[in-house]
């Protein structure tokens, strides 16, 4: 049975969320308290979360990132906010989809159905090695020669598709497109910027030189 975890502080919503995932046969967690949820999403392990923007003590970008930091799981933002510009930052936040209230519940169903069924289709390994570096793909940490640090999703995902890639040159274009899923245009400046944060974060486990920069043509591990 799929998990489903839902993080929405209008209990009026969280009941009908909950009965109507309930009905279709999904486990369902609906938090009502908000001073600890990480820790009950870690202890729940859903299989996919459905994010409010307007939370009590935070709001669901803010709550977004720090899933991220440490779970690679899906997440559906239902909201009541339906700016163009609500929607792009959390999809480039690494929310899956974006569906607004009052929403269709066929549809809403249907949806949950298709990104569940995208995640299942792209499990990866959850740990890969190359070069004397081992990463977790669920955890988001790196380690190397017994130190270990963490990395965002962002950290974790350029370098799990050069660590698929040993020796060969990735471009920038491509590393872009993974990091971004295509869904907003970023610049060449703000992969840098995570190409940079991440080599610093290597430097400190003692693999300075990991990411080799080949001008003109992209990076090579």
């Amino acid at each position: 049975m799929q998990k489903i975890m839902i993080i929405e502080d209008d209990p009026a919503v969280r009941r009908e969320l909950s009965l109507l995932l309930e009905n279709e046969r999904y486990q369902v967690l609906a938090v009502s308290d908000f001073m600890d949820i990480l820790s009950q999403f870690q202890t729940f392990d859903p299989d996919l979360v459905l994010l409010d923007l307007g939370l009590p003590d935070e709001d669901g970008f803010t709550l977004c990132m720090k899933l991220r930091n440490i779970s690679r799981v899906p997440i559906i933002f239902i909201t009541a906010r339906d700016s163009s510009m609500d929607e792009l930052q959390a999809l480039n936040l690494g929310g899956d989809d974006y569906i607004t209230k009052p929403y269709n519940i066929p549809v809403l169903l249907a949806r949950i159905k298709t990104v569940l069924r995208r995640a299942a289709g792209s499990q990866e390994p959850d740990r890969m090695e190359a070069r004397g570096l081992s990463i977790s793909l669920s955890g988001g940490i790196a380690c190397a020669g017994g130190q270990t640090i963490e990395l965002t999703r962002n950290e974790l995902r350029i370098l799990a598709h050069l660590m698929q890639h040993p020796g060969e040159i990735v471009s920038r274009t491509e590393l872009i497109d993974i990091l971004w899923d295509n869904h907003i245009y970023i610049d060449d400046n703000t992969l840098s910027v995570n190409i940079t944060r991440l080599r610093g974060k290597l430097e400190e486990i003692g693999l300075p030189d990991y990411i080799k920069t080949r001008r003109g043509m992209g990076y090579q591990i």
